[in-house]
């Protein structure tokens, strides 16, 4: 297929600034991809569509405050630092985002808060890339506390607003626990305690993995032929018993569900020969979009997202090009919300 029949004009007004009120109020269109049927619901009647013995894989990874500001040696120019990637620990070294980029060079030292961060330019990987060493002497703990500190909750760029004190939890979902996302995976931010205990007394699996988001899940495609796009690679783990309980839920015919495209491409990338989950451990670089067939889900649960997108490639992949471009197209006549902080899609 081609990036350009993935474009659709979204009116500014559907993309979603704040969060819904509650959690598990968001709006739900219930996409039917055997018939293109379309239901209208809200977040928390998910509940009725799975029972006893069906799975859902969410996404445990936890968002760090990967936003940093400070400013340049000497000219004390404000730079903004967006940490993407630890490469070795005991170092402190980052692969990082800057801008401006072209004030940046190698050798370069840069300040954070009072100066009480304080780290070295080391190598140009990309045109705004850089790799950084943190001059950091305490222990890890206490310099992940100090980024905790200094660092502001990476909402993406199409949020056009200041960063306010509450996105640090609803830019978060209530099940994170492995930190190194640097942004959240969305699907999970409509599920609340209640919700998830609901879904447990009616016999419903949750089975997490970890997907560390990277920013490259973002990039825009910029090539028509979607055989040519290159995924960035994001680490992942699928631990063994979430492999046993979704083969279990296979072998049974009950519904997998996958929360999110994070956690469907983790899914899609620990397939057996024999078309069964496997625990694994590594980095995927999958590119899911039209036709693929796949191996482990039955359902998926995604946003709304945005036009030429690899998540919304992959949403049409799951429920059919025609069905889903529809489903977005009912869903801007209805006001359904868009994007990270937006409504929700399941596709059964």
């Amino acid at each position: 297929m081609k990036l350009s029949e993935f474009k659709f004009d979204l009116p500014a007004g559907l993309l979603a600034l704040y969060p819904a009120e509650n959690r598990d109020e968001s709006r739900l269109l219930v996409l039917h991809r055997n018939t293109g049927q379309i239901e209208h619901r809200v977040f928390k009647d998910v509940v009725e569509y799975f029972g006893e013995g069906d799975v859902m894989v969410t996404n445990n990874t936890k968002v760090f405050p990967a936003r940093l500001y400070g400013n340049k040696e000497k000219t004390g120019a404000k730079i903004e630092v967006f940490l993407l990637r630890e490469l070795n620990r005991d170092m402190h070294l980052w692969d990082v985002l800057v801008d401006p980029a072209r004030k940046i060079r190698v050798g370069n030292k840069l300040y954070f808060g009072d100066g009480e961060l304080v780290a070295e330019v080391i190598d140009n990987t990309t045109s705004r890339g850089r790799t950084i060493r943190f001059l950091f002497d305490g222990s890890n703990e206490e310099f992940y506390k100090m980024i905790d500190s200094l660092g502001e909750t990476p909402l993406p760029r199409e949020i056009t607003r200041d960063v306010e004190p509450e996105d640090r939890d609803r830019f978060q979902t209530i099940y994170a626990e492995h930190t190194g996302a640097v942004s959240a995976p969305t699907a999970g931010l409509h599920f609340t305690p209640h919700l998830l205990k609901r879904l447990d007394l009616k016999g419903v699996a949750i089975s997490p993995i970890t997907l560390h988001v990277g920013l490259g899940t973002f990039r825009p495609v910029d090539v028509e032929d979607l055989t040519k796009h290159k995924m960035d690679s994001e680490n992942f783990v699928v631990p063994t018993q979430t492999a046993t309980a979704v083969n279990q839920a296979l072998d049974n015919k009950n519904r997998v569900c996958a929360i999110g495209t994070t956690s469907m491409r983790a899914l899609e990338s620990s397939v057996s020969a024999s078309n069964r989950l496997k625990a694994t451990e590594g980095w995927t670089d999958k590119f899911i979009f039209p036709p693929y067939e796949f191996k482990i889900c039955n359902a998926l649960i995604t946003n709304f997202h945005m036009p030429e997108s690899t998540l919304l490639m992959m949403a049409c992949a799951f429920g059919g090009f025609d069905n889903v471009m529809n489903a977005y197209k009912v869903a801007m006549e209805e006001k359904y919300r868009f994007f990270t902080y937006g409504d929700a899609m399941l596709i059964i």
